[in-house]
């Protein structure tokens, strides 16, 4: 592969007329697309290789705080402006983070996917953190938190995974918890 010229590779031609292709770009950047000739919708989306295995405890729920803060607001962009672009077009972005990673997307018609491409791009390449957003979002993960508790499914998960993987990250709730959240 040539380090000045992207490679694609076909993945699967799908019983449907769908294509899955994977393209590594010059700087390694890997890019999977699945094209389908019947849909007029794009989703596209970021999945960032750090979650909350890649945590310490005292910082545990930082990946999924992060996850939150970067939707307040851009150089280009407040926060108002992130999700009014993509539902003046009837799409719509948003984020969730696991264990092993942290996704941002949005979905849109194909003919606005430039649009979908720019917000979420410019939304992980410059967003702009202030320390009133952290304290607002602190407020939002405790929230957030309390009413993961009170759901049993999700308690239960929790437990199991302390109970597999004990002390080692991957047994922490990917949220964080209350004295994680909180201010130091």
């Amino acid at each position: 592969m040539s380090p000045t010229r992207a490679h694609t590779t076909t993945l699967a031609n799908g019983q449907y007329g769908g294509t899955i292709r994977r393209t590594v770009l010059p700087g390694g950047l890997r890019v999977v697309t699945e094209a389908m000739p019947t849909q007029r919708s794009v989703s596209f989306g970021i999945w960032v290789g750090i979650g909350s295995r890649d945590e310490s405890a005292a910082l545990a729920g930082s990946s999924h705080f992060l996850e939150h803060l970067l939707f307040k607001g851009t150089r280009r962009r407040s926060a108002l402006d992130i999700s009014a672009e993509l539902e003046a077009v009837g799409g719509e972005s948003n984020a969730f983070t696991g264990k092993e990673y942290t996704c941002y997307y949005a979905r849109v018609l194909d003919d606005d996917m430039p649009l979908a491409i720019d917000v979420v791009c410019d939304m992980l390449a410059s967003s702009l953190i202030a320390p009133e957003d952290v304290e607002t979002e602190r407020g939002v993960i405790l929230e957030e938190i309390a009413m993961h508790d009170d759901d049993p499914g999700d308690v239960v998960h929790d437990v199991f995974s302390e109970a597999i993987f004990g002390a080692h990250p991957l047994g922490r709730p990917v949220i964080g918890t209350p004295p994680t959240r909180s201010p130091r």
